[in-house]
């Protein structure tokens, strides 16, 4: 059974240590994403159309909607996971252009070898959040030593986001419209035809243009949002997950139960234990 050791969250964007015996579906996140193995076995991931593996020796490194799922193989045992779903724009707050990273191909491979001292900061993270969760340490040195490390590790920094003919390229009106249509009402009934018939395209068209403005199909993109509002309610509040889950558009609790652990690696109700564990309730 997985399980969520430990769950950190914050303007940061959210930092998991998870146990994982079981895969997750293919989904998508809009943060820059990183998966470094604690201990236990190897393991792999699929990031867009590729089979990775995490290990000791190598990260893995998702672009903010990159399509990706979790292989657990039932024949190995349990890997510990540290997950980073970090925001973009906190990223930018240590140097401008790092906002990028919430922009496709701001990792340039989906694997990568980790030198001697990422591989401790992320001990040392794991050992923090499990030995001391509430500690400052986490956010204000041992995250973003940790980020800063991988980044310059991994990225061409010094020129991300400096391309503005490619960010013109991903600004169709349409799907602009589209996005916002999603985000604001994650839990509507109605469908991707019928958003693809509102912006006046036809659902092949729709389809090939929403993935190559976003980088994820719009299935993919509106379970994306229904997670993260799911996330942030879920932390943030003390609203009932029978009243959230018909919010998201769930015809029952369990379905979006089992939608949560799909995606997340473990059900809201042990999410919201987890996080809430030694914080005061929200205001």
């Amino acid at each position: 059974m997985s399980e969520a050791l430990e769950i950190a969250h914050g303007d940061f964007g959210r930092v998991a240590l998870l146990d994982m015996d079981r895969g997750l579906v293919r989904h998508a996140h809009h943060h820059c994403h990183v998966l470094l193995k604690v201990e236990g076995d190897d393991t792999q991931f699929l990031v867009g159309e590729r089979v990775v593996r995490l290990t000791d020796e190598q990260a893995v490194l998702v672009n903010a909607w990159e399509t990706h799922a979790y292989l657990h193989d039932p024949a190995r045992d349990k890997a510990m996971i540290l997950a980073l779903y970090i925001e973009p724009a906190w990223l930018g707050s240590f140097r401008d252009n790092w906002a990028a990273s919430g922009a496709p191909g701001f990792f340039e491979q989906p694997v990568g070898l980790i030198t001697a001292r990422i591989r401790q900061l992320a001990r040392d993270l794991a050992g923090e959040m499990v030995y001391a969760p509430d500690s400052r340490r986490i956010r204000e040195t041992l995250l973003p030593g940790l980020m800063i490390a991988l980044i310059e590790r991994f990225t061409a920094w010094r020129e991300a986001g400096s391309s503005l003919r490619g960010a013109s390229r991903n600004r169709d009106w349409r799907v602009q419209r589209a996005i916002a249509r999603i985000r604001a009402e994650p839990g509507t009934g109605s469908g991707i035809d019928a958003l693809a018939r509102e912006v006046g395209l036809s659902r092949a068209h729709f389809y090939r243009l929403f993935e190559q403005t976003t980088g994820a199909s719009p299935n993919v993109f509106k379970n994306a949002v229904r997670v993260e509002r799911a996330v942030r309610t879920i932390v943030g509040t003390d609203q009932g997950l029978t009243e959230l889950s018909l919010g998201l558009g769930f015809s029952t609790p369990a379905h979006f139960s089992r939608f949560f652990r799909d995606h997340v690696g473990v059900p809201p109700s042990v999410f919201r234990g987890i996080v809430r564990r030694g914080a005061p309730p929200p205001a």
